[in-house]
């Protein structure tokens, strides 16, 4: 942590400042050298005077009611217990006990890195703020960034200077944004092990709903967007506040209202005991609350995926066909058998091959080996080389598994240096998948495995890592002393991750974490792409990737077609439906190739290139979500930013409950275009559908967007499991 100038003296101007940016208001109150607090976040308000932004914060003040502070409660952006909020307050620290109840004075304000010097009104788009404020008698700095995007996404982070003797301990930072009180239903994720991602819904009620991440990566039931709407909010229609804490460590998710009726949605960073204390001149800095508003669910969902589309880093060629090994031969690590399959999958299109765990050092199963990253020579008395040199002349990108952060006690390393473990209180954690977690906090430790992950990169063509994380931090400090460590591990793992990528800046990086936790925007700053789950069920992936989804858009999303008959769930599958669930997102395969017939492998190739053909749209349209009211199927798809064509997905569940089952809509299209709607049939037709009238001779119908938005289409009769293909293009 570096300490920062002290922040700027003087007096303050009483300043209202107004963003807009893509159908988005945020009016922010930062008068009489107050923290700024916000008047209004939500659907845009067009121009504003200072008479307009002064009355709309007028509006918004309480009246006085029995038995509450004698004054208006005043929520800033870093609640404040001082000013009458009673509920979680932004700032939780002390000096021994002493200076627990900060109260900051704004010193200065800064937009788009010019300082604003005059009172009034200040009004523009999308822009970047910051707020300088201090509390001479606790001795504290504080920084706020408030930012309002380009894609109508709202982000802010604190930063907490300790600018006196002694030291600050901070337990708590969480920023808050209200919500208005029409917001009554909360959405948020549940989940587990292969099956992450799971929505539920509850009511907005007095107290607080609170969802805390201990388990020191973002974990499978993570909150991942926790949003608060006006209640029935569907994927089209309804206002829904939403928050995401970027981060990959600790973290908390709320939702609050009071008695007084306030009510907001915030967040922060978890912090265990002691893991922030303060000497004269440290820092610390939060992670970023993102907050999404949006006109349904879709809309929320295209302001994460816009944004992250504009980062300089997020992908943008085409993303290649992946196979990962893991399914096919485990711990096997046979030579001749992965040449073999190397050949098959270049064979029907695969454009990138990744060698995943067992290839190290004393790795035949998942109980030795970790932490000794150097190729195992009895397995591979060559090396990698002749497999990579293989893949590579086959025109493939090569790829590697790695878990950087964990280590087994049977290892060298762990023999050498026990001391590297985490661990508290004397003993060791209870192993979480026969393994430990390896402190990169601890320098020697980062540079071990920084050195080693880069003699292997540097020594071999690799394009690729699959970054694992497999288990739970449980005890995690730091030996000798025991202190606790997972906050000094999430920001060693993103330095490990950022030097790698100084050092191989062509290297792409997935975020695997036990599947899919670790799925969050503190990582995907520095990966490519993040694995969905373990289990590649195309039943449970066509969920899974729906909500991921509500988060980061398809191209970030791996997804794989799996064997016929799925490992985690047992469940036999035809390959139309595992391909087509696994085509709305970043494709690939997780199958022993070797086991496929010759049907599938013909079917397999169809399917990759329809993949090709069609990715670019896939990977930059907006996504559409229909509303329907059958859960037996659902209707997904992407649409060109223009609206001149969409590839649409009609995925059936489970068996309705009627026969036939209605007309499907598909909204999202431009209302005064006609587009022509035809049956896409990928590989060899599947039994068991009965086609609809309008399907002709395969040609179609014409419709305006506004037709197929109201109106829509009948649906075909089909088994269940099963996914109908539709492309939309404008006429």
């Amino acid at each position: 942590m570096t300490a920062p100038s002290l922040p700027r003296t003087g007096t303050t101007p009483d300043v209202f400042v107004h963003l807009s940016s893509a159908g988005v208001s945020l009016v922010l109150d930062a008068t009489e050298q107050r923290l700024p607090s916000i008047v209004h976040w939500g659907t845009a308000l067009g121009s504003q005077t200072l008479d307009d932004v002064t009355s709309l914060a007028l509006a918004a003040l309480e009246p006085q009611s029995g038995n509450v502070v004698d004054a208006a409660v005043r929520v800033a952006v870093l609640p404040e217990h001082h000013a009458g909020w009673e509920g979680k307050p932004g700032l939780v620290g002390h000096r021994d006990g002493r200076s627990w109840s900060p109260r900051f004075v704004l010193e200065g304000v800064e937009i788009d890195g010019s300082a604003v010097s005059d009172a009034g009104l200040v009004e523009t788009g999308a822009a970047s703020l910051v707020f300088r404020a201090h509390d001479a008698e606790a001795g504290l700095g504080l920084i706020l960034e408030i930012e309002l995007l380009a894609s109508g996404l709202l982000r802010t982070r604190a930063e907490v200077r300790n600018a006196a003797e002694g030291i600050y301990t901070v337990d708590d930072v969480n920023l808050a944004l209200p919500v208005p009180i029409r917001a009554r239903e909360i959405l948020d994720f549940a989940g587990r092990w292969s099956r992450e991602r799971v929505p539920q819904r509850r009511d907005l009620v007095v107290g607080i709903h609170e969802r805390e991440g201990r388990k020191g990566r973002t974990g499978p039931e993570a909150a991942t967007v926790l949003s608060v709407g006006t209640p029935g909010f569907g994927f089209s229609s309804g206002e829904v506040w939403g928050i995401h804490v970027g981060f990959s460590g600790n973290h908390r998710h709320y939702a609050e209202q009071l008695s007084a009726g306030a009510q907001v949605v915030g967040g922060g960073e978890l912090l265990l005991p002691g893991e922030v204390r303060l000497a004269e001149g440290a820092t610390y800095r939060t992670p970023w609350l993102y907050g999404a508003y949006g006109d349904g669910l879709d809309e929320q969902a295209h302001r994460f995926h816009r944004f992250l589309r504009a980062r300089r880093s997020h992908p943008t060629r085409p993303r290649p066909v992946t196979l990962n090994v893991w399914e096919a031969v485990y711990f096997d690590h046979d030579v001749p058998r992965l040449l073999d399959l190397a050949d098959r999958a270049a064979a029907l299109g695969v454009e990138r091959f990744v060698l995943d765990d067992g290839w190290f050092s004393g790795r035949r199963d998942d109980t030795s080996g970790l932490g000794d990253w150097t190729v195992d020579q009895e397995i591979w008395p060559d090396g990698l080389t002749p497999l990579l040199e293989r893949v590579t002349a086959l025109g493939m990108e090569f790829g590697l598994w790695f878990e950087p952060e964990m280590v087994n006690e049977n290892s060298e390393l762990a023999r050498a240096h026990p001391e590297w473990i985490m661990q508290t209180g004397g003993r060791l954690p209870i192993r979480g998948r026969n393994q430990q977690v390896l402190n990169l906090g601890i320098p020697e430790a980062f540079d071990h495995v920084l050195t080693h992950m880069t003699d292997i990169l540097a020594a071999h063509d690799i394009a690729y890592i699959k970054w694992d994380h497999n288990r739970d931090l449980i005890d995690a400090g730091t030996f000798p002393t025991g202190v606790a460590g997972v906050h000094e591990q999430t920001l060693a793992t993103y330095r490990l991750m950022d030097e790698l990528k100084r050092r191989f800046p062509a290297l792409e990086i997935e975020s695997c974490s036990s599947g899919g936790a670790r799925v969050d925007l503190g990582v995907i700053e520095r990966t490519d792409r993040v694995w969905v789950s373990d289990c590649i069920d195309p039943l449970e992936r066509q969920q899974m990737m729906r909500w991921t989804m509500q988060l980061m858009p398809a191209e970030l999303l791996g997804s794989h077609v799996g064997s016929t008959v799925n490992h985690t769930t047992g469940r036999f599958h035809e390959l139309s439906f595992r391909a087509a669930t696994a085509l709305f997102g970043h494709f690939g395969i997780e199958w022993d190739l070797a086991k496929a017939t010759d049907r599938e492998n013909a079917d397999l190739a169809e399917w990759i290139a329809f993949y090709k053909t069609h990715r670019a749209l896939l990977h930059s349209g907006d996504m559409m979500r229909a509303d329907t009211v059958d859960p037996a199927f659902q209707v997904y798809g992407s649409i060109a930013r223009d609206r001149s064509e969409a590839l649409v997905f009609l995925a059936f569940l489970s068996r309705s409950t009627i026969s036939p089952r209605g007309r499907f809509t598909v909204p999202g299209l431009d209302p005064d275009t006609r587009y022509r709607v035809t049956p896409v049939v990928v590989g060899a037709p599947d039994h068991g559908r009965a086609d609809p009238l309008w399907y002709g001779d395969g040609s179609g119908v014409v419709l305006s967007g506004r037709a197929l938005a109201s109106a829509g289409l009948h649906i075909p009769g089909s088994f269940p499991e099963r996914v109908v293909i539709y492309r939309i293009t404008a006429e």
